[in-house]
């Protein structure tokens, strides 16, 4: 126990020193207050000095088609401040008005000479840029001026004019028995983070293993404790700081979404109602046994090369286990109650990755959680006895890197 503590401790202090741990994890501190400022930044590039800022439309209704009648859209809070006049305006006069700065955009209505009946709207702005019609809301705000208009024009009672409009309710039924609930984007979300809070800190551990033996630092380890011993510190040790971290992200999440964005409106993208203290454990558990069960396979691969640069393709049938495991999990959450998705939740590569968020919709019993953590136990037992095996006869092997077929001899002669 005690050469354990102090492998954890190595490992722990080696990986806060390492200069692309600290930067990485400052660029991905910086990515995330930015992130959470663009609205900001938007806000000050576009020159809002505040958020009720409205757009001066000049409405130019010379032939009185709507009678005066514009005004109406000023009650719509479309982000515009209407004004109207029945002065034959032409261009030129708009243009005039523009420069000015008494109007930022304007609107002339006329006739069409081929159609009486017809009428152009002809919507003039400073800078066309990608605007190429006039912006569906106003134009929606325009027709119903126009219909209220022609309907008053008929002389229908109230109750005849609300039948025009009938104000349906709707509500959303499923046939499936379990019901699901949840945001399904703040879904996807949390678990592309969980995956590669997972995955990252995973690979950690394989990158940490070649290069001590890189620096000849393993000899040093082997010869003072059990190979047992540094696989299971190895990998406590980096899991701790792969936690820590992620626990650094979130609080600056949070802060930054406390400080920087508007109230409201982080709860108005996502719904965080789901979020609940038995959600959070889940989740803990699942990063803590996922990330086990990936790093265990790291600590294997990165034992079979003695070159850094080998690391990335030894690290390949990991990596692609950890993809599979990714997309059968997130596919399958467009459809949640599907046997696959069920699957999922239980597979031990993807289950880190599934069931926290089958919890999260209220789909997963907790008969289907607890299969599914001791699926997770068993799996980590198993590859962390094969890892161990295979690490102890092929740590101190700095020759080429050894392929799938020496590993399974290794394994079978380690069992004889």
């Amino acid at each position: 126990m005690r050469n354990l503590k102090t492998v954890i401790a190595f490992t722990i202090k080696d990986m806060a020193k390492r200069k692309s741990f600290v930067v990485s994890t400052l660029i991905i501190v910086l990515i995330i207050i930015i992130g959470f400022n663009i609205p900001n930044i938007i806000k000050a590039f576009s020159g809002d000095s505040s958020s009720d800022a409205s757009t001066k439309l000049l409405i130019v209704d010379s032939s009185n088609l709507f009678e005066g009648s514009l005004d109406a859209l000023n009650s719509m809070e479309l982000g515009y401040e209407v004004s109207t006049t029945r002065d034959a305006l032409n261009f030129e006069d708009i243009k005039e008005k523009i420069d000015a700065e008494e109007i930022d955009e304007a609107i002339i209505i006329e006739k069409n000479e081929d159609n009486a009946e017809n009428y152009t709207l002809r919507y003039i702005v400073r800078d066309k840029t990608m605007m190429e019609r006039l912006p569906q809301s106003l134009l929606e705000g325009i027709n119903t001026v126009y219909t209220n208009l022609q309907i008053s024009k008929l002389g229908l009672t109230e109750e005849q004019i609300q039948s025009l409009t009938p104000n349906f309710a709707f509500s959303i039924e499923q046939t499936d028995e379990q019901e699901v609930s949840g945001n399904v984007l703040a879904i996807m979300l949390l678990s592309i983070v969980l995956f590669y809070a997972i995955y990252f800190c995973a690979y950690q551990v394989s990158s940490s293993i070649t290069t001590e033996k890189t620096s000849k630092i393993m000899e040093t380890l082997v010869t003072s404790t059990s190979p047992r011993t540094i696989v299971l510190g190895k990998t406590i040790g980096i899991g701790i700081v792969g936690l820590l971290q992620v626990c650094l992200f979130v609080a600056v999440a949070l802060i930054s979404a406390k400080v920087f964005l508007e109230p409201g409106l982080l709860e108005s993208v996502l719904d965080m109602s789901q979020m609940t203290p038995y959600l959070a454990i889940i989740t803990i558990v699942y990063f803590i046994l996922g990330y086990c069960t990936y790093a265990l396979l790291y600590a294997l691969t990165g034992s079979t090369v003695s070159k850094p640069e080998d690391i990335q393709s030894a690290n390949t049938p990991v990596a692609i286990l950890a993809v599979i495991g990714f997309y059968l999990s997130y596919f399958t959450m467009m459809n949640p109650t599907s046997d696959l998705n069920t699957f999922a939740a239980l597979f031990p590569i993807s289950s880190p990755f599934c069931m926290p968020f089958r919890v999260m919709m209220g789909i997963a019993s907790a008969g289907e959680v607890a299969i599914s953590l001791a699926i997770l136990v068993v799996t980590i037992l198993i590859v962390a006895k094969i890892a161990i095996k295979i690490y102890s006869n092929a740590i101190l092997n700095y020759g080429t890197k050894m392929s799938f077929k020496d590993m399974v001899k290794i394994y079978r002669d380690k069992n004889n």
